[in-house]
């Protein structure tokens, strides 16, 4: 899982992702921002949302493999 570690340290577990991305929304959508800290909110949205999805892909991934073992397992 070191896929999910940048050169700035390990990652944000999902929750705090997910936790930050509606702040980041609430944010965005209450108004009276900068053009510049608007286009630095909907960045860092993206990005959370991204982390987020490859977290949730990883997390399916390791259930299917743990669904194939345990069929394996009792011969199915």
């Amino acid at each position: 899982m070191a896929d999910n570690q940048t050169d700035a340290g390990p990652a944000e577990s999902f929750e705090a992702s997910l936790d930050e991305r509606e702040r980041v929304v609430t944010e965005l959508e209450a108004g009276d921002l900068s053009l510049e800290r608007s286009i630095q909110l909907f960045e860092r949205g993206v990005n959370l949302s991204d982390t987020c999805r490859k977290q949730l892909e990883d997390a399916e991934t390791r259930v299917e493999m743990l669904i194939r073992s345990e069929e394996r397992r009792v011969g199915k």
